[in-house]
């Protein structure tokens, strides 16, 4: 575990996809179990869902346009099929949360599995050390230090 100092002020939200809601289930845990950990308070109001996978990044980026939180945990699950839409999805989700969080300068973490089967999902989403939830918490959790930390040092530097 990683010191993260003055995290315990941070307000997080999480978006978390109702689509393979098995998976996302299992991410959300994840995220939640982290954020516990390192001692952030999440209201369940704190914690908003999207249908799938591509309606993430509107929803991410107007919670951190909102002013209201520090960073946004982004959880789906995109699961290879026999089409490509696989391929549509999964380039948009993450160029959409990468283009918001540079838009707002609000950390949002990239939690959404883009896997090539069931299986391979069901592993990243169990309750473990592993679980991807809890990886794209922990990864907000540090961009919001580091940010706060360049911010500091480019304020005492004037």
């Amino acid at each position: 575990m990683i010191n993260i100092i003055a995290s315990q002020d941070s307000r997080i939200a999480i978006v978390v996809s109702r689509f393979n809601q098995d998976v996302t289930d299992g991410l959300l845990w994840g995220a939640r179990a982290c954020l516990v950990e390192h001692g952030i308070a999440l209201a369940e109001t704190d914690v908003l869902s999207a249908p799938g996978a591509f309606e993430i990044p509107l929803i991410a980026q107007a919670l951190a346009k909102s002013g209201q939180f520090d960073g946004v945990i982004c959880l789906g699950c995109v699961i290879k099929g026999d089409t490509a839409h696989f391929e549509y999805i999964s380039q948009a989700a993450s160029s959409g949360l990468m283009a918001a969080s540079l838009s707002t300068g609000v950390p949002l973490s990239f939690g959404i599995l883009t896997t090539y089967t069931d299986e391979q999902a069901a592993v990243r989403s169990r309750d473990d050390v592993h679980n991807k939830g809890r990886e794209a918490a922990l990864a907000c959790l540090e961009a919001i230090h580091t940010l706060a930390a360049i911010n500091q040092f480019s304020g005492a530097a004037r």
